[in-house]
């Protein structure tokens, strides 16, 4: 597993909801999400080929087509020199720094020390995805979708958990929904995502039976990495300690639009 697979599974790794609205060109992609979330337009992808204060002009003359005063912008690995720096020159202003860490899924699983009061579930049923979101929009302050994106998200999880194509999970202490992460599938990779717990749950080993849980999932099924963007204050250390190492990281920054 070399730094340049790491490079390319990243580079891979895109997430755009079915609701969601894109820009989409051979250099760029700019995703306006739906209603719900918080950040209403982000700019995933930039490979320019051209000069790049030409494709940086661009992302920003597509930008204020839409109706909003700022614009997430990722900075991933191997993004094109000088891209952070005219950012930066946007009035681009850091949102949140991620280590983008990898592990090699061939090799011996490290004991995570799991506890045992905390029960797990997929979210193949309206309740559980219900149960995700609640927990997910608490943390990360998006709000709730609407009852028939519930309904969807349950439906393509009852199909692609039991494939070996991921979904999310769902941690419970006595019942109540405390934690919750996802898994997605790409090529030979887990991409992990969501890693989320509620702030009276945490120090309760929620995130580790969490992060063992969808390990255990992608060695079961054949995948051979592990990838997870994670906060490097937060959840990266605790990867760190599973076997995770860091390969980069990736920032995000807020552009005014307006």
């Amino acid at each position: 597993m070399t730094p340049e697979d790491v490079a390319a599974a990243c580079a891979a790794w895109t997430w755009v909801p079915e609701s969601a609205t894109t820009v989409e060109t051979d250099e760029l992609l700019l995703v306006r999400y739906p209603a719900w979330f918080t950040q209403p337009l982000a700019l995933l992808r930039l490979e320019p080929r051209r000069p790049l204060d030409d494709a940086v002009g661009e992302v920003m003359e597509r930008a204020r087509e839409h109706d909003v005063d700022e614009l997430l912008w990722w900075v991933p690995l191997g993004s094109p020199e000088g891209l952070e720096d005219a950012v930066v020159a946007l009035g681009g202003v850091v949102d949140e720094t991620l280590d983008v860490l990898a592990l090699d899924l061939t090799g011996p699983a490290v004991d995570l020390d799991v506890p045992t009061d905390v029960e797990l579930r997929w979210n193949t049923d309206v309740a559980t995805e219900r149960d995700a979101q609640i927990v997910q929009t608490s943390v990360f302050g998006d709000e709730m979708p609407p009852d028939e994106e519930l309904v969807s998200a349950a439906r393509t999880a009852a199909t692609t958990v039991p494939a070996g194509e991921g979904g999310c999970l769902v941690a419970y202490l006595d019942g109540r929904p405390v934690g919750a992460s996802g898994l997605a599938v790409g090529d030979h990779v887990a991409r992990l995502w969501g890693g989320s717990v509620l702030e009276d749950a945490r120090g309760h080993g929620v995130y580790r039976a969490l992060l063992s849980a969808r390990l255990d999932y992608a060695r079961e099924h054949g995948l051979t990495m592990g990838l997870v963007k994670g906060r490097v204050e937060t959840s990266g250390p605790i990867l760190r300690r599973a076997g995770f190492s860091v390969f980069g990281q990736e920032l995000s920054y807020v552009v005014p639009l307006r």
